[in-house]
């Protein structure tokens, strides 16, 4: 059958990126209409950004948790010169407020540049159709996963030591080599007293198994003192850090629309951050795509693809290494690599410098990163 409206705007998917659209969108005065599997499930992933990145017309108040200076452990300490927060999920999604934009409950089985099919054989038409579903694991895409416990902040002091927050920590004391697949401890308040222990694979094609990375978080909790209650908290995390390249029959948003920093995992700050762009654009009748993806963007897409590609030919002992160089550059680099998307002057000085004080054996891979591929 077939949904006789038309819409300004259909929104698949009803997860972060979708739900921050759908609120925009709304309150930018689109008729919206969002679908979902599951349109009241829980967010359950820990969703976190540097407190810089938080929009304007975010309310505050989202912030479960936040740590000024979040220390790196590589080669050698370094302290972020740079706030970060954790979210409450509850009061975030809360925050993205659908307003009175019809949600409609279903799975999408086609999308092509003006409908959706949903599994009912329900047809949802609108002048402009979104594609914000995420991206699944698997297909051979390089992945980042993850094992992580909440525990009571006084449980998780021995593994921070005297540190508010660990945003990376690539210390051995989890039962590897130096020859091992490096994965690193995040170790963040996440607001009530409490505090994600989280052992993490960065990237991988493979990444290592949310099984393994298990058995070296409490591993390396063991090591360090850390009591495991027998009933705490548990994250298993899988995704994929690639996604496909801006196009197709529906404009894609969020990490499925490439908003996803393949060096990093992080995809929810960037979506906060360029929805306006979109829908400004739709509100304005121009080309949204274009206003999604300018050559600016798609130039830094391409260089942080280079990265990605850095890391995942760096060889385990030389991991650490890179990121001692990469916690090593001025602030203000760091937060270039890290978080300006339309900025390719800014990442690409922050390459260059990290090239510029990497030992040779990084640099070649970094070379190596940087020449053209052949098919």
């Amino acid at each position: 059958m077939s949904d006789g409206g038309v819409a300004d705007l259909v929104v698949v998917g009803l997860g972060p990126a979708g739900r921050a659209l759908t609120h925009r969108a709304h309150a930018a005065g689109l008729a919206v209409v969002a679908v979902d599997p599951a349109p009241d499930r829980a967010w359950t992933p820990t969703y976190a950004m540097w407190a810089d990145e938080l929009p304007a017309w975010l309310d505050r108040r989202v912030v479960a948790a936040d740590v000024a200076g979040p220390r790196v452990v590589a080669v050698r300490e370094h302290v972020v010169d740079r706030e970060y927060v954790v979210l409450d999920n509850a009061i975030f999604r809360a925050a993205l407020d659908t307003g009175s934009a019809r949600v409609v409950t279903g799975r999408a089985l086609h999308l092509d540049g003006s409908a959706v099919t949903l599994g009912d054989g329900t047809v949802l038409r609108a002048r402009h159709l979104v594609d914000a579903r995420g991206l699944r694991a698997g297909g051979g895409a390089a992945e980042q996963t993850a094992y992580g416990i909440v525990v009571p902040a006084a449980a998780a002091g021995p593994a921070l030591g005297d540190a508010p927050a660990l945003f990376m920590d690539w210390r051995r004391d989890n039962g590897t080599t130096t020859d091992d697949p490096p994965s690193f401890l995040y170790a963040v308040p996440v607001g009530n007293g409490r505090v994600l222990l989280e052992e993490t694979c960065l990237v991988g094609r493979p990444a290592l198994p949310v099984s393994a990375l298990r058995e070296r978080l409490l591993t390396r909790l063991s090591h360090r003192g850390v009591d495991v209650p027998a009933d705490a908290e548990v994250e298993k995390v899988r995704f994929p850090v690639e996604a496909p390249r801006p196009g197709g029959d529906a404009l894609a948003f969020g990490s499925r629309g490439a908003l996803m920093h393949p060096g990093t995992g992080y995809s929810v700050a960037a979506s906060l951050g360029a929805v306006d762009d979109l829908v400004g654009a739709l509100v304005a009748g121009d080309d949204p795509g274009k206003a999604l993806w300018p050559r600016p963007a798609r130039t830094v897409r391409a260089l942080r693809e280079v990265g990605l590609r850095a890391l995942l030919a760096l060889p385990a002992p030389l991991v650490p290494e890179f990121f001692d160089d990469f916690f090593a550059l001025p602030p203000q680099l760091q937060r270039a690599y890290l978080s300006q998307r339309i900025e390719p002057r800014a990442t690409a000085s922050a390459m260059w410098t990290l090239f510029r004080h990497a030992s040779m054996p990084v640099r070649r891979t970094l070379v190596g990163a940087a020449l053209p591929r052949h098919r």
